[in-house]
Parts: C-alpha cells; structure tokens; sequence
C-alpha cells in the first residue's frame, strides 16, 4: 500500500498537477474571499469570521477533487497497467487504500496554507482576537471529512470508466448530489414530514453540523460510512473487472 501511496504522491508532484491543484485553490479561495465583491468576501462583511470560506470550499471541491482523482484508476485502465497491478502480491482493498490516500493527502497540502486566513482575520478582528476558535476548528474538521468524502467519490468514478473525461463528470455529478441533492429534494416538501430525515442522508447536514464546534459521534460515524461505501464499491466493482478477465 506504501508503494501505491508513494507512487500517487510522486506522480502528482513530478508533473503540474500538484501544484496547480495546491495554486487553484488558494487563488480562488483569495479573489472569492479578499478580491472580488459579493457575498464571499470577507472585508465586505464587516465580521472577523471565516464562514464565508467554509462555504465556499464545499464548492470549489466538487470540481477540484474529481479533477485530482480521476485519472487514479481510469488512468490505469486506459494504459493497460491495471492488469499488472492485478497480477501483484497486494489486496484490491490495499490498492485502492493507496490510491485514496495519495488524493487525500494532496487535498490536505492544498488545505494547510489556509491557516493564514486564520491569523489574518484573527488580527482584522476588533479586538484583535476577536475570533470564534471552536467554531473554525471544527469547520476544518469538517472540511477535511468532506474532502475524505470527496476523494472516496472520485476514486469510485475513476473505477467505473477508461476514461478520465467520463470519470471526472460521473465524480462531479456523484460529489453534487451527495453534498446539495438531499438537502435541495428535501427543500421542495415532497417528502412532508420525511423531509428532515432525507436531508440527513447529505454531506451538507453533517458538514455544517460539525462545522458549529461540536463533535457529535452521528456526524463522524456518517463521513466514515460513506468513506467506507464508497472505496467498498470500488473494490466490488474492481473486483469484478477482474473476474471478467
């Protein structure tokens, strides 16, 4: 599985891919919350609050993790390396471990240089200091669940086809419904009193749950869950790529 995992790392960092996921993010992040005017943006709001970027972020996500994770398997299979990864001595599980981690692990790069915004809005707040530290660790928290959650998406989009084209839409589409469809189908009142229930079943409700400073063991049994379906489903369907041959 180290190998995998190392093998991930340094295939992100010997091209661009690395670094202009790590570069896209923060830009972004910085025009949306510094730059441009709206409701992101923090100077505007007149509050010493990161909220605005734990908003965001889910967002930026939905397209920046798929982007990252779509080649893993799809890459593999287009090459005609999947059969040898196969045919070694490691577990479809620890293969797929690997991979997943390599992802994770190049989102959490992209997250650290944010604790800037930390110290920056800490000191724009009046007092200075003036700044909820439960809250906004809990908020990364949070963010690093999704993201697990995110890469496990991806990491299943990229199993299901050759292509990396067909693995990044699938992952998009996948990290969108499970993120804002629940909480959107819930919103129409289709499902009356089931409404609450539905909008459980998103990443959304659990995110902005422990984003409020509480850990509560429901949200974390939730993002291990869907962690753990997600890569389950990989390795079935793996496996029964594999069984084919």
């Amino acid at each position: 599985m180290l190998a995998i995992l190392n093998k991930e790392i340094q295939s992100f960092f010997s091209s661009l891919t690395g670094y202009l996921v790590i570069g896209l993010f923060l830009l972004i992040c910085g025009l949306f919350l510094f730059v441009f005017s709206g409701g992101y943006n923090i100077l505007d709001s007149g509050f010493a609050d990161l909220k605005p970027f734990f908003t965001l972020s889910p967002w930026i996500f939905i397209f920046l993790i798929p982007a990252i994770s779509m080649k893993t398997l799809a890459d593999e299979k287009r090459m005609g390396t999947m059969e040898i990864l196969l045919t070694k001595p490691i577990s479809l599980w620890k293969l797929i471990l690997g991979k997943y981690l390599g992802v994770l692990i190049l989102v959490i790069l992209a997250i650290i240089p944010t604790i800037l915004y930390v110290f920056t809005i800490s000191e724009l707040g009046r007092p200075t200091g003036n700044l909820d530290i439960g809250a906004t660790l809990g908020s990364y928290l949070g963010l690093l669940f999704l993201a697990g959650c995110y890469a496990a998406i991806g990491i299943f989009s990229s199993s299901l086809s050759s292509s990396q084209i067909v693995s990044f839409l699938l992952g998009v589409f996948l990290c969108f419904i499970c993120y804002f469809g629940f909480e959107g189908i819930s919103e129409t009142s289709i499902f009356g009193s089931s409404s609450y229930i539905l909008e459980s079943f998103g990443i959304s409700f659990h995110y902005q749950s422990i984003s409020r400073g509480v850990i509560d063991t429901r949200d974390l049994i939730y993002f291990f869950s869907l962690i753990f379906l997600f890569l389950k489903l990989t390795e079935i369907n793996l496996s029964l790529s594999k069984n084919r041959r």
